[in-house]
């Protein structure tokens, strides 16, 4: 975990120089967005997330027409996590608007607010950068056998609160759904690296879970 700081910490402060923004606003967004990906209710929505989406984002950022725009989307793209509530993509695109809206220009921030928006549904766009930005954080489905396990126990336990029963097949319908997706991946660089891993961590897991 105290790699992923680290890495969080590195990874804001490159972008922050970027902007060339005054210290202070750094430092306030830095504790805002660091207590936010750190709440006691998340396990999969934390800094370990936000510090894999930026691994796979520095990968693919030569690519992007507006690489500040998907970083910046990025790192807001799940600021409000409630596993209770379903407006969490629509609150981070309103707290990204209560603290960035000075900072960049309106037609960016409007550009972001949308794309937050639309993390929630992953459906294919015209837009490249935001198939890009939908890519990575879907990215998890395509991971290692051992860190696609993983995830799954920490979405299980951001929804522990369920009943097993009805956890499990609201889970199988999501799995399914993203299997069904072809491609999953609406990028030719994603789907290069993780479709086919994606598709069998997919389908691995679904018969488990109708195993069980």
């Amino acid at each position: 975990m105290q790699k992923e700081i680290e890495l969080f910490h590195h990874y804001w402060m490159q972008f922050a120089d970027g902007l060339h923004l005054d210290k202070k606003i750094i430092e306030n967004l830095y504790e805002l967005l660091f207590a936010a990906y750190s709440e006691q209710q998340r396990y999969y929505h934390t800094i370990q997330h936000i510090v894999e989406c930026l691994n796979l984002f520095h990968q693919v950022k030569n690519q992007l027409n507006d690489p500040v725009a998907v970083e910046l989307a990025i790192w807001f793209h799940d600021a409000v996590y409630d596993p209770q509530a379903s407006d969490n993509e629509e609150e981070s695109a309103e707290l990204l608007k209560q603290h960035c809206a000075l900072l960049f220009e309106n037609s960016t921030i409007q550009k972001v607010y949308d794309w937050i928006v639309e993390t929630k549904k992953h459906q294919p766009s015209q837009d490249q950068d935001l198939n890009y930005l939908l890519d990575i954080d879907l990215a998890i489905l395509g991971s290692s056998k051992s860190r696609f396990a993983e995830y799954e126990l920490q979405i299980q336990q951001e929804y522990s609160w369920v009943e097993t029963g009805l956890y499990q097949e609201k889970r199988a319908e999501i799995l399914q759904y993203f299997h069904q997706m072809s491609p999953l991946y609406q990028t030719e660089y994603f789907r290069n690296l993780l479709e086919f891993n994606a598709k069998f961590n997919l389908t691995t897991k679904n018969r488990a879970m109708l195993d069980d």
